[in-house]
């Protein structure tokens, strides 16, 4: 009888000393910054949640070194906002690293920041070449590609397809001089001619006089470089005004959001991204299968495999060499083919992931469909003007 009872006591023991194991993990901090409110908001909070199931699918793991906590900012899509939000972050020394921005307004902003305080992050959304380019930031990284490609592929395939005349109409942040600065070069190259420019706040409703000068022009193709909400407006201002172009536009619109905004305007509605749909990357599939059993009051959005691709770098990263910010940072300085679910990862000298492959889309329908599988690649419908 005493030998069972000793037997309790060692089993008690050890399943004791299992628990306190297990309760003795200690809790690293990681950070997501992104707009959860505003006319954007919809690619924050898809983004926010990608982050958070990257979080909790580690937190869920029993080999994980440690138990993380995301703490979260609202950086609102603006520059002033994103850096008191980013300086409240990095100045937190508890907080190891964090996946930040989708604006490139906000992202650019903030970069001198992150690299005073020594804070180490990986841009999830931001596609202005500048915020890693500009400068030599060690603490600066960045999963998605940039709009330089995004604007050279979206000249080419307009120009193929005959177009020769456009107008642009671009927001006046650092991401709409940015698209336009590089859509311009590229359809110079590809033989492509600009008729007139036209530079709208961020913030504006009424675009008669553009619109109405650009009417006055005739191009077969108005460029948009800016965000989902002016990008609604303008659409729906030229079917006011009887403009007839192909509205073609950049990375910034292709949300759900653009197509519930505009009902049946948004069809034949163009625009461009880096990467391959969420469903078509490596590890696409089994994200949405994961998002989807969490619940989430918002989708993914075009950018969320990217949050959660930044996210669990940094997770990885921190299991890998501990939570502390200089050797996270230096350690993401090394990041060569990582295998994510965006596929491979290969940070540059300037912290830039190398994203080769360009996806055009066109609203067909009510739903962003790539161009290659849509009727009018095929030539079963025709955008305004298609040969």
């Amino acid at each position: 009888m005493s030998k069972r009872h000793g037997g309790g006591l060692v089993i008690a023991g050890v399943l004791l000393a299992l628990t306190l194991g297990a309760q003795a993990k200690e809790t690293v901090k990681v950070g997501f910054i992104g707009p959860l409110t505003g006319g954007v908001s919809v690619n924050g909070l898809g983004g926010r949640n990608s982050a958070d199931l990257a979080v909790r699918l580690r937190n869920a793991d029993t080999k994980a070194k440690y138990e993380y906590e995301l703490v979260v900012l609202d950086d609102e899509c603006k520059p002033n906002v994103a850096v008191q939000q980013a300086t409240k972050m990095a100045a937190d020394k508890d907080l190891i690293a964090a996946a930040t921005h989708y604006c490139s307004s906000t992202a650019i902003a903030t970069v001198d920041t992150y690299h005073k305080f020594g804070l180490p992050v990986v841009v999830w959304g931001a596609v202005l070449p500048d915020i890693t380019y500009r400068n030599k930031y060690p603490e600066i990284h960045r999963v998605n590609g940039t709009m330089i490609n995004q604007n050279q592929t979206n000249a080419d395939l307009l120009t193929r397809l005959g177009y020769k005349i456009f107008a642009v109409i671009h927001d006046t942040t650092d991401y709409g001089k940015g698209h336009n600065q590089y859509f311009s070069e590229a359809l110079g190259k590809d033989g492509g001619k600009i008729l007139g420019t036209f530079g709208v706040t961020a913030d504006q409703q009424d675009f008669t006089a553009e619109l109405t000068q650009i009417k006055s022009l005739d191009p077969q193709v108005i460029y948009f470089g800016g965000l989902t909400p002016i990008g609604v407006r303008v659409r729906a201002q030229m079917d006011k005004l009887g403009i007839t172009a192909v509205f073609d536009g950049t990375s910034g619109i292709v949300s759900d959001a653009y197509i519930q905004g505009l009902g049946p305007l948004a069809e034949g509605t163009l625009a461009f991204r880096e990467g391959a749909p969420t469903e078509k990357l490596p590890g696409g599939k089994s994200f949405l299968e994961k998002y989807e059993a969490q619940h989430y009051d918002n989708p993914p959005e075009a950018y969320g495999a990217f949050a959660f691709a930044a996210m669990d770098l940094i997770l990885d990263t921190v299991e890998h060499v501990g939570p502390d910010r200089k050797a996270v940072r230096d350690a993401l300085g090394d990041v060569k083919d990582r295998d994510s679910i965006v596929g491979k990862i290969t940070f540059d000298d300037h912290g830039q992931n190398t994203v080769p492959l360009i996806t055009k889309y066109v609203v067909q329908d009510g739903k962003w469909t790539l161009w290659e599988d849509s009727d009018y690649a095929t030539g079963k419908r025709k955008l305004p003007g298609q040969k």
